[in-house]
């Protein structure tokens, strides 16, 4: 797919039975048949059943196979269908895919494929005139009281490196492959590496604070890829493989800041950018949690212990 991908590949196979799959921070446990049923066959558990049918606590809703946080319970709405209503999602989370019967438009969780329920639209609940019809059973919740999440963005190569990497520390709950830093609405991967839309190839991080920081990922990511390289890593050439940190407060600047300048005085010749985050337009599926779903190891990230 990338430049060399083909021989890398060919590379990386020897390695398949070493590569681990990382949880993201939530950790699933094996799935009862009844979830099995639901998430993996597409069933729909009885109306009424559930236990976040009639549940009222603030918090965010997880996908129960992988982790990603999918909704808040701001978007929660009693629509007296029997199962748990939804009027948004977190942006990026949810997949909106025709059902097999023809009529109705499924809905799965975007970075594992799990399925969730269906989407109905035009129904007047409320003004976003949207209903997620979600079975509990697909989901679990983290109450606020719990747990608190902040996000952060990273472009340093290929993605999927990036991700790989990421999903490894304590505290990470989902890692989201995506583009940012652009000219153009919702880019296609085609077009990111036409060179035309100036977007970097990024992750998003969602992490919980309680137990990681901004800066303890920020160290991380320096020290996965190298940041002294101009628009590229490893085999992979262009502006969209650029070293960027794309930060949303000016905390996370000077967090930043601070390890670039750490990193000058140890001898590195920087050349990671600081720039304000803008929207992260999500990749295509194929792209999302790629090395875990290949069974092979990263071609173009490593650790290189690079901090104290």
């Amino acid at each position: 797919m990338k430049k060399y991908i083909f021989v890398l590949v060919l590379i990386c196979i020897k390695f398949t039975a070493m590569a681990q799959t990382s949880d993201n921070g939530y950790t699933p446990r094996e799935l009862t048949e009844e979830e099995k049923r639901v998430i993996l066959h597409k069933g729909t558990e009885r109306p009424f059943t559930g236990k976040f049918y009639d549940f009222n606590e603030k918090g965010t809703y997880i996908c129960k196979q992988c982790g990603t946080p999918l909704y808040y319970s701001s978007f929660k709405f009693d629509s007296g269908c029997g199962w748990p209503s939804f009027d948004d999602e977190i942006k990026g989370a949810v997949k909106r895919v025709p059902d097999a019967d023809g009529n109705r438009t499924e809905i799965v969780c975007a970075n594992c494929g799990a399925h969730l329920g269906h989407v109905f639209l035009g129904e007047g609940f409320t003004s976003k005139n949207t209903r997620h019809c979600v079975n509990s059973v697909s989901m679990e919740f983290i109450p606020d009281k719990e747990v608190k999440m902040d996000t952060a963005i990273f472009a340093g190569g290929c993605f999927w490196g990036v991700e790989y990497y990421m999903k490894k520390l304590d505290g990470v709950i989902s890692v989201e492959s995506g583009y940012i830093g652009g000219t153009k609405d919702d880019p296609t991967y085609e077009e990111v590496c036409a060179k035309n839309t100036g977007h970097a190839e990024a992750v998003r991080i969602t992490y919980d604070t309680s137990k990681t920081d901004y800066e303890t990922l920020a160290k991380r990511f320096f020290e996965i890829h190298d940041p002294t390289h101009v628009d590229r890593q490893g085999p992979d050439i262009g502006e969209q493989y650029r070293s960027e940190v794309f930060y949303s407060t000016p905390e996370q600047k000077q967090i930043a800041e601070k390890l670039i300048n750490q990193l000058k005085t140890k001898g590195y010749k920087v050349a990671t950018r600081l720039t304000p985050a803008t929207i992260f337009w999500p990749a295509e599926d194929y792209h999302q949690n790629y090395y875990a779903r290949k069974g092979t190891l990263p071609y173009c990230h490593g650790y290189t212990k690079r901090f104290d």
